[in-house]
């Protein structure tokens, strides 16, 4: 088999980071965790996501199997961004459920996938960052909305449709005639 970089070694005074060795390797040991941790940067999209240093909340069960340790669980955290269609303010929680198995090394798990295939084990650390990064990702709105039915905004005025009420309309003149209107001034109302 080819040699492979071994994975680097996690901090393990992070709050991401579990130390396995009172788990032990016997299949069917378990252990729960609850951990706070603050959310590394650019933990969400463009428009929306979990705000650096706020607390994210973890609750997860470890449980050694013959491959490696299986993490399952619950992450939590608050989120904030703008709606999409009137650029309001917006805040709300994030709750994804986490299930990742992390390989022992020399497992045949580890030895027949690709490094960014599975997590791994290292030094009997486990980090729970880039599995907790993944699920909020995928659980964050690509285009989040302050309430589902968001008029937005007016495309020729830019004001919020919610506040202009139903009988804001804009004059539109047919661009052929948009010239000589400015040319001798007026509405067609008064050119009439």
């Amino acid at each position: 088999m080819a040699h492979r970089d071994a994975p680097a070694r996690p901090d393990p005074s992070s709050p991401w980071v579990i130390d396995i060795r009172d788990l032990g390797r016997r299949p069917g040991a378990m252990r729960s965790y609850h951990r706070e941790a603050a959310a590394p940067a650019e933990l969400g999209l463009d428009v929306i996501g979990v705000p650096e240093g706020r607390d994210v909340s973890l609750d997860v069960r470890l449980e050694s199997v013959m491959e490696g340790v299986l993490v399952s669980g619950t992450a939590s955290a608050p989120i904030a961004g703008e709606c999409a269609r009137c650029l309001d303010r917006l805040s709300d929680r994030v709750d994804v459920e986490l299930s990742e198995l992390f390989a022992y090394p020399d497992s045949a798990t580890d030895d027949t996938t690709d490094p960014d295939e599975v997590s791994r084990v290292v030094d009997d650390l486990i980090d729970v960052e880039p599995v907790v990064r993944d699920a909020v990702l995928l659980a964050l709105p690509q285009v989040p909305v302050c309430r589902e039915d968001c008029p937005g905004l007016c495309a020729e005025c830019g004001g919020k449709r919610a506040e202009l009420g139903p009988d804001h309309r804009h004059e539109t003149i047919d661009p052929r005639w948009a010239a000589l209107q400015r040319r001798f001034g007026g509405s067609e109302k008064e050119n009439e």
